[in-house]
């Protein structure tokens, strides 16, 4: 995706970041019937169509924010991807019966395969550290979320009611354990980059 130009659809993306009522309307008039389309032909109701696309969109929302994701393909085919997987990801999870997919669906060119691959690896890299998270001790998981809370180390000190010296130590104690955690799991081992 290096050298990849940031395609105009980066409007949608912008827009969501906004909150704007308009460009949320227009996904919705635009991109969503497709996606509801395509999972109501494929074992699915319009109620889970509307649950895959309110996750996609908050999902989106974040990669955005907290990544600055850049749309280098029309969001339709990228959000429409996610879309897709994010439901096949649910029929496997149910494993549900006699499942027929109905591949009549667009073709999708490669930028959107390479996003969509890129976000569910960053979606499979963040469970895996909130499962390992929450196997870290209690005095760990406290330090480390006040870290994600607060930016100043002699707050987060502060807060504990410890040291800086000792906040900052046991900090990078905390940090390793979980690296090594999730290094060692397999469901990280098991993840395709």
């Amino acid at each position: 995706m290096a050298g990849s130009s940031i395609h105009p659809d980066q409007k949608y993306i912008e827009g969501l970041l906004m909150n704007s009522p308009l460009v949320i309307k227009s996904i919705y008039d635009r991109f969503v019937p497709k996606v509801v389309g395509y999972i109501t032909k494929n074992s699915g109701n319009e109620d889970a169509a509307k649950d895959v696309v309110q996750e996609v969109l908050v999902a989106i929302y974040k990669q955005a924010k907290h990544k600055g994701l850049k749309l280098t393909c029309p969001f339709d085919a990228y959000f429409f991807l996610l879309c897709k997987r994010r439901w096949l990801n649910e029929i496997k999870k149910s494993s549900l019966k006699e499942v027929t997919i109905n591949e009549e669906v667009v073709s999708i060119n490669d930028d959107a395969l390479q996003l969509a691959d890129e976000f569910d690896i960053e979606q499979q890299k963040k469970l895996v550290f909130d499962l390992m998270f929450q196997k870290l001790g209690d005095a760990c998981k406290d330090l480390l979320k006040a870290t994600f809370e607060i930016k100043s180390m002699e707050e987060v000190a502060q807060k504990l009611g410890v040291t800086y010296a000792y906040a900052r130590k046991k900090k990078s104690l905390c940090i390793g354990e979980l690296t090594r955690m999730v290094r060692e799991s397999s469901e990280y081992k098991n993840l395709k980059a």
